[in-house]
């Protein structure tokens, strides 16, 4: 293999790591909330941000919703790239574009899971996160 073709993908520390992990958790919070709203906002059903500190080294947050398409859900996923790269958090990655049933957009401290109905409940995140402290992100003032 030709190491020189080889790029790295840019990375960024965790708020789960030690430095500056007092400063990156609320921007990342801040985050997941929009990411949720977003989701909400783009036709998206129960939509839920979900805190895992403590729980994974991986990320600081989930944010699980369940789209209405493969073509929707991909435009949620298109939505919070751009989201993500206004907000310091673009994405690393992004799976499952190309199918039907569950895309994943990496933002390091923040993964969000876009499901079909039927993905999201036999993968049941939902419960298997559920020491998880589920992150009020809704806007009281518009009930």
């Amino acid at each position: 293999m030709d190491q020189q073709n080889v790029t790295e993908a840019p990375t960024r520390p965790s708020a789960n790591q030690e430095a500056g992990s007092g400063e990156r958790l609320p921007s990342a919070r801040e985050f997941a909330i929009a990411a949720a709203r977003l989701a909400a906002n783009t036709r998206c059903s129960n939509v839920v941000v979900l805190e895992l500190g403590g729980l994974s080294p991986v990320c600081d947050f989930f944010v699980l919703a369940t789209g209405t398409s493969a073509r929707q859900m991909r435009t949620v996923a298109d939505e919070l790239a751009e989201l993500g790269e206004k907000q310091n958090f673009a994405p690393i990655g992004i799976s499952g574009y190309e199918g039907e049933s569950w895309i994943l957009v990496d933002c390091v401290d923040v993964v969000t899971h876009v499901f079909t109905n039927e993905t999201r409940a036999y993968y049941d995140l939902d419960n298997l996160w559920g020491d998880a402290k589920r992150v009020e992100w809704q806007d009281n003032s518009s009930r």
